[in-house]
């Protein structure tokens, strides 16, 4: 009598490196679907096409020093004071731009303060440009 012969059928368990596989793109996609959450501050950039022409007495400019203090027209102000000023000014000129000039060696968390302080006085048109002198 002629003896069958069996084929041998795969194990399932033999995808395990598979089902590895989409448990690992599953957990990446649900760690960088987290990563997609807005933080900082939002800011409006102008647009290339529309250059935007600031009057003069429409600006404020406030420097940042090395040593940490906040010149405003030369003139030294602590925090309390620059929102004060800000919040003048934004009454006299509804559209005045905020310049925020930053020395080399400002700690960031000062400049972030300071953004911080011009957001919350609501004024919409706000630059900074680093100055390289110390």
């Amino acid at each position: 009598m002629l003896k069958r012969q069996r084929r041998n059928v795969e194990d399932v368990g033999a995808s395990g490196s598979l089902n590895d596989l989409s448990f690992l793109l599953i957990i990446f996609f649900i760690v960088i679907a987290g990563f997609n959450v807005n933080k900082g501050f939002l800011l409006n950039l102008p647009e290339k096409s529309k250059p935007r022409i600031v009057m003069k007495q429409n600006l404020m400019k406030c420097t940042l020093t090395n040593d940490e203090m906040i010149l405003l027209d030369g003139k030294s102000v602590n925090q309390n004071e620059l929102e004060t000023e800000i919040k003048s000014m934004k009454a006299k000129f509804p559209d005045m731009t905020f310049l925020l000039l930053i020395q080399d060696n400002v700690p960031y968390q000062k400049v972030i303060d300071v953004v911080y302080l011009v957001r919350n006085s609501s004024v919409e048109n706000f630059s900074f440009k680093m100055d390289g002198r110390s």
